[in-house]
């Protein structure tokens, strides 16, 4: 028996527990590891509260991120004793995910952990982490440059914003850090922000075209955030999309597109192929600056997991959360 958190509902009551399962309640796979840490994210915090339909079945262990040793492996890519990754492919939300001591996992579901990261920084980076690197490739891909002018990041001061705006002031951009959170300023100059946009900027109505402003950006909001992000993108701009921490609807008008040129780049984390993963976790090994990841960084206890997810939701939650579930397999 081992410890896991676990989520079970009973009609419409959702209830959410650390308590202790067996190996066998484990879901199929061909690959069982031995979690040495995972992460809490905003959509482990939808799932533990229950304030978002994101767990399709119960009962469930959240976490859509872990990292560990595999125990036992009938996957001819891994054997026991590598060490790897995992991030998406619905695990927290239809497969068994990383709060727990053990996780059972189709092999190709994971990346090798790449050489010189540790396993806390791997779970610092994160789906956050691995999601902004993929929109900081998207901006790239569509012709935005460090020369173009200033990217924004909204929500800076959260997971994908933050790693956003470090990788992309490591790149050389001027980054515009979008927040509604004052006291978060200093935080994120330390990251390489060269400006600061309160957050109320872009929640009003937005215009369908608004004065230009900036060359490109990552949005982890939506809604109306999204909107007004669009109608102020330079002529040629991209806004890589990764989130809905506003709202799932876009109130928009084609005049962005086909007034300014303008592109939405989509950006997935959960389904994307293999290859495309390791490219964005090599880029990551090589490039993102280690003592900007650890200082946004915090660690949460595995007992302090339930009550730690509320905070996500009402905007208390700063960068990147690890949780320690067997540190001593670093």
């Amino acid at each position: 028996m081992f410890d896991a958190i676990v989520i079970a509902k009973d009609g419409d009551t959702q209830t959410v527990t650390r308590t202790q399962v067996s190996p066998d309640q484990l879901p199929a796979g061909d690959v069982l590891v031995q979690v040495g840490y995972s992460t809490l994210n905003y959509k482990d915090a939808l799932a533990m509260t229950g304030a978002a339909p994101v767990v399709r079945s119960f009962p469930m262990v959240p976490g859509i991120d872990f990292v560990g040793v595999v125990i036992e492996s009938s996957h001819a890519d891994y054997a026991p004793g590598d060490r790897v990754i995992l991030n998406g492919w619905g695990v927290g939300e239809t497969h068994w995910g990383g709060l727990a001591k053990q996780a059972r996992v189709k092999g190709d579901w994971l990346v090798p952990l790449p050489e010189g990261i540790s396993m806390r920084r791997a779970m610092a980076i994160g789906t956050a982490g691995y999601t902004a690197m993929l929109c900081v490739q998207a901006l790239e891909r569509h012709g935005v440059r460090p020369d173009s002018g200033e990217v924004a990041v909204t929500g800076a001061a959260g997971g994908v914003g933050s790693v956003a705006t470090a990788l992309l002031a490591g790149r050389g951009y001027h980054v515009a850090a979008v927040t509604g959170r004052a006291e978060e300023a200093e935080f994120l100059r330390g990251l390489g922000a060269s400006s600061i946009v309160d957050r109320t900027e872009l929640t009003g109505k937005a215009r369908p075209l608004s004065k230009e402003r900036w060359a490109g950006a990552v949005d982890v909001a939506g809604s109306t955030v999204l909107a007004n992000l669009l109608s102020m993108i330079r002529y040629g701009g991209t806004v890589a999309a990764c989130g809905l921490a506003a709202g799932m609807d876009l109130p928009t008008t084609v005049a962005p597109f086909i007034l300014r040129g303008v592109t939405l780049a989509g950006v997935d984390s959960v389904m994307v192929p293999g290859p495309i993963r390791r490219a964005a976790w090599a880029a990551l090994a090589a490039e993102l600056d280690m003592a900007k990841l650890d200082a946004l960084t915090v660690e949460v206890p595995f007992d302090q997991v339930i009550d730690t997810a509320p905070k996500f939701l009402s905007g208390q939650v700063r960068g990147r959360v690890v949780v320690p579930v067997a540190p001593e397999l670093e």
